[in-house]
């Protein structure tokens, strides 16, 4: 038996261990940038204190609307201090007093309101804070990718240039070169060696910047990016804008504060009507010299009295500021946002037309005239100059193509984000090198 059940537990650890690695490989299958997003939104310090504080706040609303604890009071009444005894004297009693303040009506719902709102302001900062840290992530994300491409070119270009430097130095030693092409040649390789380093610099930190926002330590290595193609964004600016005032978290935020200074408000109002003290009492007493020692209870009603009507209307007026101002930054809100949106569509059309310029274009062009420079260098129709000239603009451009592609992609996120709204449609995709 015992060996039956040892046997039956492997059987089910090997029949699990394949569900698992389907699972991993899964879950590997995604494309890289959403499974960088979806862990910063997971393991992000600062997005994760964000919910903690909505979530803190959250919990103040049932507290608010609730009454306070009632109060129990036991007394001694009327002891002589000689004997202490109960029953000598007729104003002697035990009493039992309970009492349970009661907010004037509206008050107390008010308050709860109040605390309602505060923690709907913090929810849309919260989600709000979700969506910059994806555009954030996603920026870092395209700025390593262009560094990665700067680095690559800048070695291609490296090779490209000792095989000019070993041209230059045979033609000088056959009589058909310069000796200043050679070391015009060595001089430019030593510039593309510093920039490299510079390349490779920046490159470390944003790789850091990228692992920062992923709650990973600063030099975890970043896996090879890949390669991805433009998609087009089809995007209308007015109905962004008109749609960012319902898709953008952080416009129902400053609706949940404008409102809770209006319940603010309510409530200072209501603060000219007094509260009551319910209360209930039994006295019990002994026999003694004047009666049988018969109990007695009571019961009565105290309240406030809101003479100090100065303090009350500072308090109201304080309330209607709160709402002015929740106004106005609700409107500045909107202005910034109308402005970022048409700038980051600006941006992402000039980027569009960079891309599709450099691709289809230039970049050709310039290949062109790199291999008719390198023709005519060999047959000695041109000189050095001219042909290390085509090459160093021919690596400009192809830089000049790859930071035009990931300005595109970035003003891309930033115009989802500023939106609050996720362009699936016009996504770029990842493709095979």
């Amino acid at each position: 038996m015992m060996r039956f059940s040892t046997l039956f537990l492997l059987l089910v650890l090997i029949a699990a261990v394949p569900c698992a690695a389907n699972e991993g490989e899964a879950q590997d299958k995604r494309p890289i940038l959403e499974r960088l997003v979806a862990q910063a939104l997971v393991e992000n310090p600062d997005l994760r204190a964000a919910e903690q504080r909505w979530r803190m706040f959250e919990r103040k609303v049932i507290p608010a609307g609730t009454l306070d604890d009632p109060m129990l009071t036991l007394s001694m009444n009327n002891f002589p201090v000689d004997t202490l005894a109960g029953n000598e004297a007729p104003m002697t009693s035990r009493d039992i007093v309970l009492a349970q303040k009661f907010p004037f009506p509206g008050k107390l719902g008010s308050k709860a309101e109040q605390a309602e709102q505060q923690a709907l302001w913090y929810k849309g900062v919260y989600e709000d804070s979700r969506l910059q840290l994806v555009r954030q992530v996603k920026d870092a994300y395209y700025s390593l990718y262009y560094l990665d491409k700067a680095i690559e070119i800048t070695e291609k270009n490296l090779k490209l240039l000792d095989d000019f430097i070993r041209l230059t130095e045979i033609r000088y030693q056959v009589g058909q070169g310069l000796q200043q092409d050679v070391l015009k040649a060595q001089v430019e390789r030593s510039k593309l060696m510093d920039r490299l380093f510079a390349l490779r610099q920046q490159r470390l930190t944003a790789q850091a910047n990228l692992n920062t926002l992923l709650a990973r330590p600063a030099a975890s290595p970043v896996e090879k990016l890949p390669e991805f193609e433009l998609v087009e964004a089809k995007v209308s600016v007015p109905e962004l804008i008109e749609q960012a005032e319902e898709a953008r978290p952080l416009f129902a935020a400053y609706q949940s504060l404008i409102d809770r200074f209006r319940s603010q408000k309510k409530f200072a109002e209501l603060d000219y009507r007094p509260d009551f003290n319910v209360f209930a009492a039994y006295k019990f007493r002994e026999e003694n010299r004047g009666d049988d020692g018969v109990d007695f209870v009571s019961a009565g009603v105290t309240f406030n009295l809101p003479v100090w009507q100065e303090r009350r209307g500072e308090v109201v007026a304080e309330a209607d500021s709160g709402i002015r101002m929740a106004y106005q930054q609700y409107n500045d809100l909107r202005n910034k946002v109308g402005f970022n949106i048409s700038d980051a569509h600006a941006q992402l059309e000039k980027n569009r037309q960079q891309v599709l310029l450099f691709k289809t274009g230039i970049i050709p062009q310039a290949t062109q005239a790199l291999q008719a420079a390198l023709s005519a260098y060999q047959v000695g129709k041109v000189e050095f100059l001219s042909l290390l000239d085509a090459q160093l603009t021919l690596q400009r451009y192809e830089m000049d193509y790859y930071r035009a592609l990931t300005d595109y992609q970035r003003s891309l996120a930033r115009l989802e984000a500023e939106a609050g709204r996720s362009l699936t449609d016009s996504q770029a995709k990842e493709t095979s090198p």
